[in-house]
């Protein structure tokens, strides 16, 4: 993918061991503490997508293409989660991971321009689904019945393709807080950015999240399959990637 430009953001994939630093540093803010790096046995499989502004990263993700179904028990997401309904799925699968934001930048425009270089990369790789984990911060529950109740009441993957439990410390949507019926403003406030996106776009999530003591945060698999993108949308995200 080209460098892709829009307004004062730049966007372009990592093409040194220095820029997977930054990125790597950036995520250490985002998910560890400021002055801590982020990095995993995972970074050296993956691209890292970088977002800049004047020449500093305000944005960083990695992607990782799998060509069959079978071979996504090497993502990061099978760590925690048993992936198996997955092997039959026909096409190309693209894992996202470590979607973080510099803490001083809020614009969404990031989240566009983000997502527009996600979908050239589906494009060009002929992808039919994108998967990852997508973190709530703290290990608390409680903190998000909202949410967590509208994932459970509309948002569920198919069974076909639903995740089964791997983890040894997960929570069950529907056996606390979240089993009374939502309110939907208050889940959208709840939800971190990136899952409302991939939920306004079809996406789909698994029936638990898994506890990440590590990292304080509790994640859940999210799922979107390319073909339930609707049209409108997609052809946005298109104009955005050029």
């Amino acid at each position: 993918m080209p460098e892709l430009k829009r307004g004062r953001y730049s966007v372009r994939f990592a093409s040194s061991a220095e820029d997977v630093a930054r990125a790597q540093a950036l995520r250490g803010q985002a998910f560890r503490g400021a002055g801590r790096s982020d990095a995993d046995a995972y970074d050296a499989f993956c691209r890292h997508l970088l977002i800049e502004a004047a020449g500093a990263l305000v944005a960083a993700l990695r992607l990782r293409v799998f060509r069959s179904g079978v071979d996504v028990n090497l993502s990061y997401a099978a760590q925690y989660y048993d992936l198996s309904s997955l092997y039959a799925f026909p096409a190309a699968m693209v894992e996202l991971g470590r979607f973080c934001l510099h803490p001083d930048r809020h614009d969404p425009d990031i989240l566009r321009l983000a997502w527009g270089a996600i979908t050239s990369c589906v494009d060009r790789e002929r992808a039919g689904m994108l998967f990852g984990c997508v973190s709530f911060r703290g290990t608390d529950p409680s903190a998000y019945p909202d949410a967590f109740a509208a994932l459970r009441a509309g948002h569920l993957g198919p069974g076909r393709w639903l995740p089964g439990t791997k983890a040894r410390s997960v929570i069950r949507f529907g056996q606390g807080p979240e089993a009374r019926p939502a309110d939907p403003k208050a889940a959208l406030l709840q939800m971190p950015p990136l899952l409302r996106s991939y939920l306004a776009m079809g996406g789909w999530v698994s029936d638990h999240a898994v506890v990440d003591a590590e990292l304080d945060t509790m994640h859940v698999f999210t799922a979107l399959e390319v073909d339930r993108v609707p049209a409108a949308r997609a052809r946005s995200l298109r104009l955005i990637a050029g």
